[in-house]
């Protein structure tokens, strides 16, 4: 297992620092990015976060996944490898 996390479904409100903060209960944050839409600079309802051990991630997710962040469900599960250009 990776310590780097993928999260979906979060709010267009959440930021970087709020991923942070709501992670860091379940252990070191390395570090926590929402990313962004490069023209507008809005939130594209995703990010990563990547924690400092192996057994911080499987908390992350487990206490995580399905929980409510700035009004949204969202999942959390390991952040999978990109395949080639834009992930194909």
């Amino acid at each position: 297992m990776s310590n780097k996390l993928f999260v979906g479904g979060l709010s267009w409100d959440t930021d970087s620092q709020g991923l942070r903060s709501a992670f860091e209960a379940f252990g070191e944050v390395r570090d926590a990015k929402v990313i962004t839409d490069r023209e507008t600079g809005r939130s594209r309802g995703f990010g990563f976060v990547e924690m400092g051990s192996r057994d911080d991630a499987q908390s992350a997710i487990s206490g995580m996944d399905g929980a409510v962040l700035d009004g949204r469900t969202v999942n959390v599960n390991e952040a999978q490898d990109r395949k080639g250009p834009r992930g194909r």
